[in-house]
This record gives C-alpha cells, structure tokens and sequence, in this order.
C-alpha cells in the first residue's frame, strides 16, 4: 500500500490481476517443474480449469472478462463484427465493448486503477491512473496515457504485441527471441507499475502468451523440435509471474487467468468454402467472393471464429430466406454442421450453440444464429476470397480451446469449480469489498 493510502487510512482490500493469454490449465498443473511458482500459488490459494465463452476468441473473451457479461451484453463477437442491417464489417475496439468495465465500476467508486495492455481497449480511457491499450492498437504513441505513460514505454523499448509473422517462418529461432523481447519489456513495465502507483485494480495482460501457443503447441504436445524453447518460455512467464508476487502487498489478492485454453491445431476449416460446396452460398458476381457480393439465393455465410448467419429476409440486405423459413434453414444447417467431419474422420463440431442459447442483452441484434464450438484439432475459418480447399493446413499449429482454461487465486477461500470466464469480474470485485448488484453478471464470485 502506498504512503498517500496509509496517511488516509484507505485500507480496502486490492487485487493485482495478471491475464496469461491462452494458457490452458493442464500445461500449469502437469508441469510444476516449469510452473514453480503457479504451482506454490495454486498449492496454497486456489486453482482450477475454467470454461471459456462462445466463441472462444480473445476479441470476444476479454470483454466478457472484464465485464462479467456475454457478448450479447458487450456488443463484440469477434475480431470482425458485423454492422446492423448491413453486410459491413468493422473491428471492434475499446469504444464498442458496451457493457461496464470492472475499472470503471472501482473509479466510479473514488479508487485508482492501472491497466495495461488489455485486448480491445484501444483508445486508451482517462478515468483511470493509466492505461496503456493492448493487441490491435496502432502503436505505443496512440495507446499509451498519460504522456509521462507513453515516454517511459517509448523508453523502454515496450511492445504491444509479438511479431506474429515471425512464427510463418519454418525456422522458429527470431520468433521465439522475438517472443522473449516482448515478454521481458511487458515484466518490466508490470513491475515498475506495480511498485509506483497507488493502485486498487492493478490489470496486465501477457499476451505473448498467445502467440507462442499459436506456432509452438504441437511442438509441446508431440515432442516436437520446439519442445524445449516452448517449455524455456514458459519458465520465464512463471519466474516473472513469481517476482511481480513477491512485489505484492499483504492487502493484495493475486489472481492469474486465461481467456481461453489451447490444444493442437490439425486442420483449418475454411467454412465460406464448405458453404459454397454444398449450396448455401451464392456470389452475385463470380470472379468476387466477399461478404458484399452475395447473392439472395445465399442461405447462409460465416464470420470467424465458427459464426453462422442466416441470410435473413429483412435483416441481411440482400436477405433470401423468409421469417417463416428461418427455424427449419437454421435447423437444416445445425443437422449438416454436427454431422460434419474433417479428413481424420473425425467431427468438426463439438456442438452447435443457437443464438439464443449463448447471448442475451441490448446487443444481441448482431449475434450469430448458430455457432460452432470446435473439437479439439480443428481452427474455424470464414473467408471470403474463394479458399480452394475446405480443410486445410497452414502456419500455425495450435488453436483455442473453449475448455482448459485457467483460474489461480491467491485465496485459499476460493471455489474453482463449475466456474467460467464470467465468474471472474464479480470474483474480483468481492475480493476488493466492492458493492454491486449481483443481478448485472451472467457469473457468480467464487469467494
């Protein structure tokens, strides 16, 4: 606690929250040689496999994360969102999460926050102590307030994110020194933050992480050449997750978490491709495939990740299927898409969630009518760009996973089980003694 906060004799509890993008429970729990410091924490707080959302996409998870409601509620699905009424797409940014940040609720409430690098906060907000936007902001200089903020980054050599491209190299050598680069900078701004500021929230995200899982997991999971710098990486997130412990107050709860598990990536399902195979979707113009350019003989399209549309009469412009076809057309594909396999033999689907079985809010008007949770193995694409193959193989080897994913909370007291990603926020928000109505979170605290 700082001297400012001792002389006003603020003594609330505080919550130092750290997010590791992507890391699934199992990895933790089955190597405790490499996770020394996770292992003590879940040993003597809490800890355990959590569920993800629908879809099981950081763009979409990290909202519902840090509001504790759905993406019905949030008003982001995805990497790319659909306009209303429109066949337009955008990319949804910090403006469009819709729903109430967990810092907004603490300094609506007079106490500070500091957060740094959270997906889908870009630009960064001005009611907090500071914030520095995480993946898909333009750059340090845009993402960063306050100024002192953004010089001490620019300074440092911070880096909002990996570069991913790196990892389409065969040779993996400059992705995974790139990888450590990025991660060794977001320590160092994580530890210099956590000491100066006088924070109530403190919320960072490593979303390295990520990255590593994307190009590295099969290498993991099979013995691969790239076992050893996969587990070598991970040694350094535990060794600096251990030290930002070490950094933490007696009156601050630790809690670490990930968005979504991971698991090997066998196949892209390219689901625009399969759309078009089999008759359901139809281009106006045949030497274009884009989202624009269908046709009102099209049934149906997908968004990434495993999102269905209904070319709905009234709803999509050039909309084909009437209201009185909707349930038997949405009915027909669900049957097609559980009944789909990829070259393994094995279904692509884990299952298939309706709409109105995975969002509810003021937002949902945007939902996709069915979604795709995929078994393990299989990366859900949409694509619009005429993809020759439905299944296919290209440079990453891991995927997300809607289960796996990870939950530690430094407080022995704590419940992880049955819990998901919307358990977090409302269990935050009791470990700081923070009032609210329960009713506001499609999750439950766990303390």
């Amino acid at each position: 606690m700082g001297l400012f906060d001792r002389l006003k004799g603020d003594d609330a509890p505080r919550v130092a929250f750290f997010g590791i993008d992507g890391v699934p429970y199992s990895l933790i729990d089955e190597h405790p040689d490499v996770f020394p410091n996770l292992t003590e924490l879940k040993e003597s707080g809490a800890a355990g496999p959590i569920d993800s959302i629908v879809p099981p996409e950081s763009s979409a998870c990290w909202p519902a994360l840090t509001t504790g409601v759905n993406p019905g509620e949030t008003g982001v699905y995805g990497f790319q969102d659909r306009e209303v009424g429109s066949y337009d797409t955008y990319v949804p940014m910090g403006r469009d999460v819709q729903a109430t940040r967990l810092w907004d609720r603490i300094t609506d409430a007079g106490r500070d926050a500091t957060v740094l690098n959270v997906p889908v906060t870009f630009p960064p907000q001005r009611n907090v102590q500071r914030m520095v936007s995480g993946f898909l902001s333009p750059g340090v200089d845009k993402a960063a307030y306050p100024d002192d903020l953004r010089d001490y980054l620019q300074a440092n050599d911070y880096r909002i994110d990996v570069n991913a491209k790196l990892g389409h190299d065969d040779d993996k050598t400059e992705f995974v020194e790139d990888a450590h680069r990025t991660l060794e900078k977001r320590y160092e701004a994580f530890s210099h933050y956590v000491e100066q500021d006088d924070w109530d929230l403190f919320f960072g995200v490593f979303m390295t992480t990520d990255r590593v899982n994307h190009f590295l997991f099969k290498h993991y999971e099979q013995d691969g050449e790239y076992q050893e710098e996969f587990f070598d990486f991970y040694r350094k997130v535990d060794e600096y997750l251990g030290k930002l412990r070490e950094q933490l107050d007696d009156d601050v709860t630790m809690v670490v978490a990930s968005d979504h598990g991971f698991t090997t990536l066998d196949y892209e399902v390219h689901f625009n491709e399969w759309l078009e195979q089999e008759g359901w979707l139809d281009f106006a113009d045949e030497d274009h495939s884009e989202l624009g350019d269908i046709s009102e003989d099209t049934k149906a399209y997908s968004l990434i990740p495993g999102r269905f549309y209904i070319n709905l009469d009234g709803r999509e412009p050039n909309g084909g299927v009437s209201e009185d076809e909707y349930e038997s057309v949405r009915d027909d594909l669900k049957e097609k898409l559980e009944a789909l396999e990829g070259p393994n033999g094995n279904p692509v689907a884990d299952r298939v969630v309706t709409r109105e079985d995975a969002f509810r809010g003021d937002h949902s008007d945007i939902a996709p009518d069915l979604v795709v949770v995929p078994n393990h193995g299989f990366d859900l694409k949409a694509g619009f760009k005429g993809s020759e193959e439905v299944f296919d193989v290209g440079p990453r080897n891991g995927m997300h996973s809607f289960d796996n994913a990870t939950l530690l909370v430094d407080d022995a007291d704590a419940r992880i089980t049955d819990a998901d990603l919307y358990d977090i926020a409302p269990t935050i928000l009791d470990l700081m003694d923070h009032d609210y109505d329960r009713t506001e979170f499609d999750g439950s605290s766990l303390v």
